[in-house]
């Protein structure tokens, strides 16, 4: 296979996982808030399981609020363009693993390979920011050797 196209199947790939990830929240947040129907009213002052339930439904919410702002973040990344330089949505391969540069999903596995899927805000991508293919940069005492950048 070759690169480009390993990029945009990768790109569709962590989409996926967004969109099972926002699935499964709805989910929970919809479940949260049939259980606290189901409950009715609080039985008394001292009742609090429907607030409970509330909450629940609440944070869950939130968790999916977050996961939406990643997938429109991801979808600012162009599959297409090829980038010179370490950036916000390359796709770069070192001696020691692959990384794309977009949003916080972490390990990532796409076409039988480790992807690390990280966000431009770790200090891992602070170590690689604006480095060519060829270039080395040392992360915690290991020196990583860029081999491409897509």
């Amino acid at each position: 296979m070759n690169f480009p196209d390993l990029k945009k199947d990768l790109f569709q790939s962590c989409l996926a996982e967004i969109d099972q990830k926002a699935d499964t929240l709805r989910n929970a947040m919809d479940e949260a808030q049939q259980s606290a129907n189901d409950y009715g009213p609080p039985k008394d002052r001292y009742d609090s399981y429907r607030t409970q339930l509330l909450r629940k439904r609440d944070l869950f919410g939130q968790q999916l609020q977050k996961i939406m702002e990643q997938r429109n973040l991801l979808e600012k990344t162009d599959p297409e363009k090829a980038s010179e330089r370490v950036e916000f949505g390359a796709l770069v391969i070192t001696d020691a693993q692959k990384i794309f540069v977009s949003v916080g999903l972490g390990r990532h596995f796409c076409n039988d390979m480790e992807f690390f899927v990280i966000s431009p805000a770790v200090p891992f991508y602070k170590a690689m920011e604006g480095k060519r293919a060829g270039d080395v940069f040392d992360f915690r005492g290991e020196r990583i050797r860029i081999l491409q950048i897509l």
